[in-house]
């Protein structure tokens, strides 16, 4: 994993959490609980409203099943996930396929409408870059569903943009402060789990046993993968665990910085 260190960078700032409502958006059940899920277990026990927006149900992700007993079986582990971190509410969208989410309007449309119905302050989403954490290649839906929620997260403050939304009694909401992008090799902020939010991160992760397994021999192991990844961020952030996020600004905090 690139670490700050490695980066050549200096301490990350701690992610800002004067905000109530959050909203994650994800390609598949499980994208979460590789590490954003114990940021959203810390936020859950300060009192914070989170909600997770799937666009699939993971149903090519178990090559042992077929996509008609995958996609409910995933579905239920997400759910279960989801309960670890004290998140009650999963959606999940139709018309989307595992493997083959596309590239626009639609797409953005069906986030825009999360965003307008559940008016977050925050969304949180996955890295859209080809290459993510040490280099890794990025999953195709990953870089189309991260992009799209970017998008998006402005987009559901434009009337005009998706005016049909109004007919549903959706009207713009332009209240996003800042999207917060999981997974990327160029962190700004960081997130202290240090004890009780990574141990529910970890719990979340392990409720996906099914998927996990079916992904053979070489399947990372909830506990050690995400206590190593949260021990490399840590230092970051100058503590002993950390999920880092590259922050993107939609709205100065306080006066723009050509009145002050």
């Amino acid at each position: 994993m690139t670490t700050l260190h490695d980066m050549g960078g200096s301490a990350l700032p701690p992610l800002p959490e004067d905000w109530e409502r959050c909203l994650a958006v994800a390609s598949h059940p499980d994208d979460i609980e590789y590490g954003a899920a114990s940021a959203v277990a810390r936020w859950t026990a300060q009192g914070k409203q989170v909600t997770y927006l799937l666009v699939t149900r993971g149903e090519a992700g178990i090559d042992g099943l077929p996509p008609d007993e995958a996609g409910p079986l995933r579905e239920a582990e997400e759910r279960a996930g989801a309960r670890e971190v004290g998140v009650d509410t999963v959606e999940f969208l139709d018309g989307h396929r595992d493997g083959m989410i596309e590239e626009g309007p639609a797409l953005r449309r069906d986030i825009v409408r999360a965003i307008r119905r559940h008016r977050p302050e925050v969304v949180v989403t996955g890295a859209y870059t080809v290459r993510m954490i040490a280099g890794v290649v990025n999953q195709a839906d990953h870089r189309v569903v991260g992009l799209a929620t970017l998008d998006a997260a402005r987009d559901a403050g434009n009337r005009w943009i998706f005016p049909e939304l109004a007919d549903e009694g959706l009207e713009p909401w332009g209240g996003v402060r800042f999207v917060a992008v999981a997974g990327t090799d160029r962190p700004t902020h960081g997130v202290d789990i240090t004890g009780e939010p990574l141990e529910r991160g970890i719990a979340s992760l392990a409720a996906h046993a099914e998927y996990t397994k079916g992904l053979g021999a070489g399947a990372f192991e909830p506990r050690p993968f995400l206590t190593w990844a949260a021990r490399q961020g840590g230092p970051a952030l100058g503590v002993d665990a950390a999920v880092l996020f590259d922050v993107h600004q939609l709205a100065f905090d306080g006066p723009p910085p050509w009145e002050t």
